[in-house]
């Protein structure tokens, strides 16, 4: 029997991205930037697994505690930074994101993350959530990262692994396959290995943990069926695919 078609699930990402477009490119953002805190639209897995880093995330034990956020996007961290009493403040190279982030309570510094505009040891917390595989040396972002953490500052971050699954799974199977991803939104050339933070890690006096992340079974199933509710990610032993990184600065 035909489904009505009020009744159908809307797509998880639209296709308003500029025909053309290479994988990777910062212009997808703002082709969509309206969809950034829709529940059901393109950025819809950027907000589950906010939700999975913020766990990671101590709370503020300071009135003036910091948290930056680099590579916000449209600040899809603002709750949990405001939840967890931090002042939250945003870096990104994206224009039009920033300003969806500041509509949503966060500072908004428009800057390029290899090299942060900010202070040395200004931050409580740096988060750096879903943007190591965007950009061309991830090494140096996480550097910068330390560089503006403070003493006894913790430090969280996921991103995806370069391996075979990955490729498969968030490009081949999430950008065509699921909806659960924009196409062209992935290079896999720039997909990041745990070993490379790790090291640039330690370098640096940060004892890197990681683990693996990946959706709950039920809730990609309920969610890729009717494009409703959040999808809670959980930990897993496996980082083949999505990991996640965190530890405090000596």
């Amino acid at each position: 029997m035909p489904v009505a078609p009020a009744s159908r699930p809307r797509p998880a990402a639209p296709d308003r991205v500029r025909p053309g477009r290479p994988r990777n490119d910062p212009g997808q953002y703002v082709d969509l930037v309206d969809e950034w805190w829709k529940p059901d639209g393109a950025f819809a897995m950027l907000r589950w697994i906010a939700t999975a880093r913020a766990r990671l995330v101590p709370p503020a034990t300071r009135p003036d505690a910091l948290l930056v956020d680099l590579g916000c996007g449209g600040g899809l961290f603002a709750p949990h930074a405001r939840r967890l009493g931090y002042r939250h403040v945003g870096v990104d190279l994206v224009a039009a994101g920033l300003r969806a982030a500041q509509a949503h309570g966060m500072v908004a510094v428009q800057g390029d993350v290899h090299a942060v505009p900010l202070a040395d040891g200004c931050a409580d917390v740096v988060s750096a959530g879903e943007i190591l595989e965007h950009v061309p040396d991830p090494s140096t972002v996480v550097a910068e990262a330390i560089r503006v953490l403070r003493p006894g500052g913790t430090l969280v971050l996921d991103t995806i692994n370069a391996t075979v699954a990955a490729r498969v799974l968030a490009v081949t199977v999430a950008e065509r396959i699921g909806g659960a991803a924009v196409r062209g939104i992935h290079d896999p050339r720039l997909f990041v290995r745990p070993a490379q933070l790790r090291q640039v890690c330690a370098e640096r006096g940060v004892a890197l943990r990681v683990r693996g992340l990946r959706p709950r079974t039920r809730d990609l199933v309920r969610w890729l069926i009717t494009r409703r509710g959040d999808v809670a990610m959980v930990p897993t032993w496996s980082t083949a695919v999505l990991y996640q990184g965190w530890g405090t600065k000596g």
